[in-house]
């Protein structure tokens, strides 16, 4: 029982701590592998989308566990150099949103995919994520520093969402992820339409 509320309770402070959507400008004063780490906490937007991948993961089972939060990683330093190159990508507050709402009613509705579809799905809004996040980077900072910084984080939000799964807790019903996923989803139309 302890474990089950510690985990619950460290979901509750991050999404507590976390803003509203951030406005991802391109332009801010990140620079070290502190600001990369709390760069993916300081969105709400990027909270829910990465906790929804680990529990989405954890619901699945088998290869996702792994491969779903693998993909998403790598894939977001793919955008994360884009973002730090400056290579425009459209609509990234956009696909960050819609990462949300998809992950989120992946959630509510129990979607089940092939591992590797469900991978090439987050895979595709991670490239989002990470061009937020390497687009935050100023110039002439520890890139490499940054990006281990926001990746560490990335994996600590995935690995939260995998432990709540009811696959890791086993007192948690899975009624209560489908509720979780529909929340996602509701705050995903809502940080669309802000």
């Amino acid at each position: 029982m302890p474990t089950r509320t510690a985990r619950l309770a460290a979901l509750g402070v991050l999404t507590l701590a976390a803003s509203p959507a951030l406005a991802h400008t391109g332009a801010g004063a990140a620079a070290s592998f502190m600001d990369g780490f709390l760069h993916p906490l300081g969105g709400l937007d990027h909270v829910l989308a990465m906790v929804a991948v680990g529990l989405w993961a954890g619901v699945s089972g088998g290869r996702a566990v792994w491969s779903y939060p693998l993909a998403f990683l790598s894939f977001m330093v793919v955008g994360g150099l884009f973002g730090i190159a400056d290579v425009g990508l459209p609509a990234v507050e956009i696909g960050i949103a819609l990462s949300v709402v998809v992950l989120g009613a992946a959630l509510a509705f129990g979607l089940k995919l092939p591992a590797a579809a469900g991978a090439a799905l987050v895979a595709a809004f991670a490239v989002f994520h990470g061009h937020a996040h390497g687009a935050e980077m100023a110039a002439g900072a520890d890139a490499a520093g940054y990006a281990v910084g926001f990746v560490a984080a990335t994996a600590l939000l995935h690995g939260i969402g995998i432990g709540l799964s009811p696959r890791a807790v086993s007192r948690l019903p899975l009624m209560a992820t489908r509720a979780a996923g529909g929340a996602m989803a509701l705050a995903g139309i809502g940080l669309l339409v802000l």
